[in-house]
């Protein structure tokens, strides 16, 4: 794979995040982006993945994007840049195919974070749901999360890092976990104006242009492929 573009070191533009564009609410995701300051590049090709420091995959329909995924032959690529270090960010359907462990999906995933990932666990459309978290690592004031058809984190490894959880109400189950420089949420950051998760994206992404222009990336453990 090419080298990326030189855009974090020399502080001359704002980090470029590229968001995945085959299907689902891509375009909240970049208008959330842009909201904190960075550039947002929607990604269809592996030319258009080479010019961005940064990768989100957005809800939608997971069954879709994995098809999707094999069929712009961006699977394997995506693959290979996790376990680079590179970071990915997956919501709602991002989660999923993040996760080394789907139930029920018929599709491969991308198998990065070592956790175990439910589809549509909490019900059908209509069992959609509104929550406030504790906001954890992210700090100030509760973090207002929209659950539309949520996958559940079933359970994570121990070098999973639990970011933020839903009330005693849900068992305290995980809802953000982190794993290096591979973030997930089972809800939509992107339909609130709380640009906080978006925010420690983009501080994720700078630090890895930064590391990677000084030759300082550390290799990401990744799944099973």
């Amino acid at each position: 794979m090419g080298s990326m573009r030189n855009l974090t070191a020399a502080g001359a533009d704002a980090v470029t995040v590229g968001v995945l564009a085959l299907q689902g609410d891509f375009a909240e995701h970049a208008a959330a982006l842009r909201r904190v300051g960075a550039q947002a590049h929607e990604v269809r090709t592996l030319d258009q993945l080479e010019q961005v420091d940064g990768l989100i995959i957005p809800g939608g329909e997971s069954t879709t994007i994995a098809r999707l995924l094999l069929a712009y032959e961006l699977r394997a690529p995506i693959i290979a840049l996790g376990r680079s270090g590179f970071p990915i960010w997956g919501t709602c359907a991002g989660a999923i195919l993040l996760a080394e462990e789907i139930v029920t999906l018929d599709r491969p995933g991308l198998h990065l974070i070592p956790m175990v990932v439910e589809r549509n666990a909490y019900g059908r459309q209509i069992d959609s749901f509104e929550a406030e978290l504790d906001p954890g690592p992210l700090g100030g004031r509760p973090l207002h999360a929209v659950f539309i058809r949520a996958p559940r984190i079933r359970s994570v490894s121990n070098d999973v890092e639990v970011l933020l959880r839903l009330g005693p109400e849900y068992d305290d189950e995980a809802v953000a976990v982190q794993y290096g420089s591979l973030l997930a949420t089972t809800f939509h950051p992107e339909l609130t104006e709380d640009g906080r998760l978006h925010r420690r994206f983009v501080e994720m992404c700078e630090q890895y242009g930064s590391q990677r222009d000084a030759g300082q990336v550390p290799a990401a453990a990744g799944g099973s492929g």
